[in-house]
């Protein structure tokens, strides 16, 4: 079996069962099994694979064609430019969330002081300190996935402070500066409608708050009253449904706010400010 043949093969295979993005997939599966850059796979298409890397690439394609997301199977996605480590712990990155970085970089130019809740995979505390190089803390209430995010900021270089608890409830009055958050935002009843991939396989904790959806949102901003310094700001990632409810809880304790839309116009991120 030659690289070319098992791409086609894959992709194929990939395409029968109506996988999305099916010759992308079998590029990156059969690339994780070669342990070699997508230059490689073109550049020599008529090499033999070995029995083992065949192994692998038949494993990798079984996974997938069961529902194991791509990047639970490489065990990576990219994140604002960087490579981050992925398991079922944790949430997958995804690109609309680089909106929430963006927004905090931007009401954070001057601080001091970082706190994203419910970090997850580490994705948002991890770029926040490498951009800033500001002082970034982290909670998530999953030590599993806290441990990702250790190995995460060990390997690209960062400092960041994680704390196992529940939202903040480890964090002082008035000590941070900015907080973000990509809090879940599904409702029970809407999880059964997800992809596949998302429903069987990512971490519930991280997808549903409970029936309405709104439960984290109703928690958290109380507790960003508390925590964060007057004129500090609150920056918040948002379901597709999800804004109108948000505005209500911001109303009591905050202003300038501002919505941000994703490049499908959909409000995405809130971000306000703290009232003194």
């Amino acid at each position: 079996m030659t690289i070319g043949t098992a791409l086609l093969q894959g992709s194929k295979l990939l395409e029968d069962a109506g996988i999305n993005a099916p010759c992308l997939t079998a590029e990156v599966l059969l690339l994780h099994a070669l342990h070699r850059d997508r230059a490689y796979l073109y550049s020599y298409p008529e090499r033999e694979l070995t029995e083992i890397e065949w192994l692998h690439y038949g494993r990798f394609l079984h996974r997938r064609l069961k529902g194991t997301p791509t990047q639970y199977i490489t065990r990576s996605q990219e994140f604002y430019g960087r490579p981050f480590l992925v398991t079922p712990d944790v949430l997958i990155p995804r690109p609309e969330t680089e909106h929430v970085v963006e927004a905090a970089l931007a009401a954070g130019a001057n601080a001091q002081r970082f706190l994203d809740v419910g970090c997850g995979s580490g994705a948002i505390a991890i770029t926040l300190q490498l951009e800033t190089r500001a002082e970034v803390w982290a909670t998530d209430i999953s030590c599993a996935a806290l441990g990702v995010s250790a190995i995460n900021a060990a390997r690209l270089g960062a400092r960041v402070n994680l704390l196992a608890c529940d939202l903040v409830s480890a964090i002082a009055d008035r000590s941070i500066d900015v907080l973000v958050s990509n809090p879940p935002y599904v409702a029970a009843g809407e999880l059964a409608a997800l992809a596949t991939e998302v429903r069987d396989h990512e971490p519930s904790l991280a997808l549903s708050s409970g029936p309405t959806g709104f439960e984290i949102y109703e928690r958290l901003i109380p507790e960003a009253r508390r925590v964060l310094r007057p004129g500090g700001r609150l920056v918040l990632e948002l379901g597709y449904k999800s804004s109108g409810r948000v505005l209500e809880l911001l109303a009591d304790g905050f202003a300038d706010i501002r919505l941000i839309d994703d490049l499908a116009g959909i409000a995405r991120v809130v971000s306000c400010q703290l009232l003194p």
